[in-house]
């Protein structure tokens, strides 16, 4: 099966070289996911999923060449100052002020397309300075072409307004640089606000401890470990921690290398935004689930089908076309004197109050006053416990998704039975040829046997009056009359016998052909009027579950 590919992956492919990414098949996942939601789950679930892959979107089209680095840590942790030892710059002395830190700062190193990520981000024009003129005296293991740094409003400032900064611009970083000091890197601030929060983030996160010129020497592996420690309990043990001295340079290569490896490997906007698709999942997933349902059996089916029939009644218009059948045929097949007979037994159908020779409408009205109302309460009770069936495993708000769509449906779903079978012709007006011709050689047949009586009965009389009559004709030795007499009476009962063992099978066949009409007829309607409503609820939860898997990775 050919995998499905949106415009989110078109991009991607196009950012990172042309390969088809993990993240790309995220994005579309999440999507796809949303859409499929939308009047299932609330706005306020999948509105941060929606926004976020729409920015995710943004990020692959503006540039893949880019790697966007933020630095955040508190008050007084040197941050501003290794943003300076990193970008070789005093800021100051190339006419980038900064009047409050509620703005970042930003600096861009490479090729171009920068400016347009930095407008992006909403980073003011005189907060980005570009190192492309600049002499650049980094080796080549420290080079970090290709790179937008950030420095962040501090995260511990009083003003509202530096903590909204800082919250929106972290969410556009491909890499998080937690910048800690001596004094205060086990600070609760920075740990429960953010770092700890943001633990499934381990891969595009470092940490960096910094002046530790102020640790004496043998002191700065056990505050390393320190750091280390900490992270692991907050669920992030394999993330690099730093030490580094802005003020007199120690450890900068280091994080130089570590900032180019990634920047290099261009993997840190793949990954921060298949986090950040991940994430937005979850949120989703724990509103709406990701089940894999069982939905809806061919018996499930089958017992609506079976309710719906009782609904209309199927079974009593079935026993009564086989039973009118057997009687409209005896009536053209059986011994004349033996249908006069019969004629004082009432048609079943005739006792129902309709025509045998009328339609199916007729046929069906008549049996519907019989079935009551329970029947019918039955049809409705079958809908709904056939779409409890279809919401197993769903959480509620897909479970109320089909729920209402059985509401919809249950309603009218009889009234429509009744319309549909109302239409059907049975073919009870349609008399089979062979009766035809059985009742002509059973009219002959008696008309033998009236003559023979008749010229019997001539002979009697003239023998009793002393009549003089011409003797009657002998065929075979027997007495014309008598034959005639005997032959049609035994031609007329042998024929009826025939028909009739024939007829139990005719109408036999009748009814069940009927049933079959019937069958027939309440499956349509039933996968129209609440099969298909239901299915189509359980289609989108799959496309749904579809996108939310591919999401999750």
């Amino acid at each position: 099966m050919t995998e499905r590919t949106g415009p989110v992956a078109r991009v991607a492919e196009k950012v990172f070289g042309g390969e088809r990414s993990d993240v790309a098949t995220r994005l579309d996942g999440l999507s796809e996911a949303v859409e499929a939601a939308r009047d299932r789950l609330a706005d306020d679930v999948l509105d941060p999923a929606a926004a976020l892959a729409e920015r995710a979107s943004d990020r692959l089209r503006l540039s893949g060449e880019h790697t966007i680095v933020a630095l955040a840590g508190a008050t007084g942790s040197g941050k501003s100052s290794l943003f300076n030892c990193l970008t070789d710059l005093e800021l100051a002395g190339v006419g980038v002020r900064r009047p409050t830190t509620s703005w970042a700062l930003a600096c861009s190193w490479g090729p171009d397309g920068a400016q347009e990520l930095l407008e992006w981000m909403g980073i003011p024009a005189r907060h980005q300075v570009s190192r492309m003129s600049m002499l650049d005296r980094s080796s080549a293991d420290t080079k970090l072409d290709g790179l937008v740094l950030l420095d962040l409003p501090d995260h511990d400032s009083t003003e509202v307004s530096h903590h909204l900064e800082m919250d929106r611009l972290v969410q556009y970083a491909d890499l998080l640089v937690w910048v800690l000091d001596p004094q205060k890197y086990a600070d609760a601030a920075i740990h429960d606000r953010y770092i700890r929060p943001m633990a499934g983030y381990s891969d595009v996160t470092l940490v960096v401890l910094n002046q530790i010129d102020r640790i004496h020497y043998s002191d700065r592996e056990r505050a390393l470990g320190d750091v280390r420690a900490i992270l692991e309990r907050e669920g992030l043990p394999d993330v690099p921690v730093i030490g580094v001295s802005a003020h007199r340079g120690d450890g900068v290569d280091d994080l130089k290398r570590e900032l180019a490896r990634r920047i290099r490997a261009k993997a840190s906007a793949k990954d921060r935004l298949a986090q950040d698709v991940a994430e937005a999942a979850q949120r989703v997933v724990a509103t709406g689930g990701r089940a894999d349902i069982p939905g809806l059996t061919d018996i499930d089916r089958q017992a609506l089908d079976l309710a719906l029939l009782d609904s209309v009644g199927a079974p009593q218009l079935v026993e009564a076309v086989e039973a009118s059948t057997l009687r409209t045929a005896r009536r053209h097949t059986g011994w004349p004197p033996l249908r006069w007979v019969g004629r004082l037994r009432k048609d079943p159908l005739r006792e129902l109050g309709i025509d045998p020779t009328g339609s199916v409408a007729s046929l069906t009205r008549a049996v519907r006053p019989s079935i009551g109302h329970v029947q019918r309460a039955q049809a409705e009770s079958a809908v709904r416990e056939i779409a409890e069936k279809a919401a197993v495993g769903l959480e509620r708000p897909w479970r109320d998704a089909v729920r209402r769509a059985s509401v919809r449906t249950g309603d009218d779903v009889v009234r429509e039975l009744d319309d549909t079978i109302d239409r059907i012709d049975l073919g009870l007006s349609r008399t089979p040829v062979w009766w035809r011709l059985v009742d002509v050689l059973q009219w002959l047949a008696f008309a033998a046997f009236v003559a023979g009586v008749g010229w019997g009965a001539v002979e009697l009389a003239s023998r009793v009056a002393g009549w003089e009559v011409p003797e009657a004709p002998v065929v075979l030795g027997f007495s014309l009359p008598l034959l005639l007499l005997v032959g049609g009476l035994a031609v007329g009962v042998v024929l009826a016998v025939l028909a009739r063992v024939t007829v139990r099978a005719s109408a036999r066949r009748r009814a069940q052909r009927a049933e079959a009409v019937l069958r027939r007829t309440v499956d349509e309607v039933a996968q129209d009027k609440v099969l298909a409503p239901l299915q189509a609820e359980l289609d989108r939860y799959e496309r749904y579950r579809s996108g939310i898997v591919r999401a999750l990775g």
